[in-house]
């Protein structure tokens, strides 16, 4: 049965055994570890008696391991590779920043950039968590995060404004293709609509009653299905530049609504915040941003 953790020699017997048999000799072990031959002596006697079991034999010149001993080495010494080979692991593995942001964030903005991140910061590992819900820094372990809010925020969060939410209506040119653009309010209200869980519609259209299409609770579903030429979306400008850039989307009618809150970058302040953190700090608010 496997002795309990708790009854376990001491790390340091344990040490003094390691190399004082890969050495076969106490002086030889007390330099290695950097203390006296006497205390290597005392921790090797300890775990013999502990054990019940002599592992050395003592030599006029040396050591001599019982084939107890030898046994034990083996075992120890691997065991002492593996915790080794761990630390290894572990200080070799890249800085881990979390960064929470919206799935629309997510999935507009970080995503296609993350191959420039990675050329940017190599030996950060980016871990992003899509998510709606507000987060709390310490509670979910988030180091940075991307929200819609408003100022102010308290003394304890630094934020910073990445965009502003500048509502543009757009569509596959698919959809269009023939119509003269841009549409006029009443051409536009004979196209299909699609809605996110915000549904701005009636503000854009100056609209008391309830207006038709499709409903997607996450705007990056309504642009998906705006790029599969379903319908016309209103989306944040940011989140369509790109696709309007490439002519993958249209903007079909010239106007644009601006509407609270904002997009902010935001963090807990630190009186010496992680290196990793600062740098995906500043690299999210140089490509996130527009503007």
């Amino acid at each position: 049965m496997a002795q309990p953790r708790r009854k376990l020699p001491p790390l340091n017997a344990l040490r003094a055994f390691e190399v004082s048999g890969r050495r076969l000799n106490f002086r030889a072990a007390a330099e290695e570890l950097g203390v006296s031959q006497g205390a290597v002596a005392q921790q090797v006697r300890a775990l013999e008696d502990q054990l019940g079991l002599m592992l050395f034999q003592r030599l006029p010149r040396g050591l001599a391991l019982t084939p107890h001993g030898a046994a034990y080495l083996t075992d120890v010494t691997r065991a002492f590779d593996t915790l080794g080979e761990a630390t290894g692991r572990l200080l070799a593995r890249p800085d881990a920043v979390t960064i929470s942001v919206t799935p629309t964030v997510a999935a507009k903005l970080l995503i296609p950039r993350l191959a420039e991140f990675k050329s940017a910061l190599p030996d950060v590992e980016l871990r992003t968590v899509a998510t709606e819900a507000l987060s709390d820094f310490d509670r979910d372990q988030v180091d940075i995060a991307v929200r819609l809010t408003r100022r102010p925020f308290p003394a304890s969060l630094e934020a910073r404004l990445l965009f502003r939410q500048e509502l543009v209506a757009v569509a596959s040119p698919y959809l269009v293709k023939g119509l003269p653009l841009p549409l006029t309010a009443d051409a536009l209200r004979k196209l299909p609509l699609l809605h996110d869980a915000v549904s701005p519609w009636p503000l854009v259209l100056r609209s008391r009653e309830k207006l038709p299409g499709a409903v997607f609770n996450h705007t990056t579903l309504a642009l998906d299905a705006a790029l599969a030429g379903q319908g016309v979306a209103l989306a944040c400008r940011a989140f369509v530049a790109a696709d309007l850039e490439a002519g993958r989307l249209v903007q079909v009618i010239d106007a644009t609504t601006l509407i609270e809150p904002d997009y902010f970058l935001i963090r807990k302040r630190a009186s010496s915040p992680r290196k990793a953190v600062d740098a995906v700090w500043y690299w999210c608010a140089a490509r996130l941003s527009v503007g």
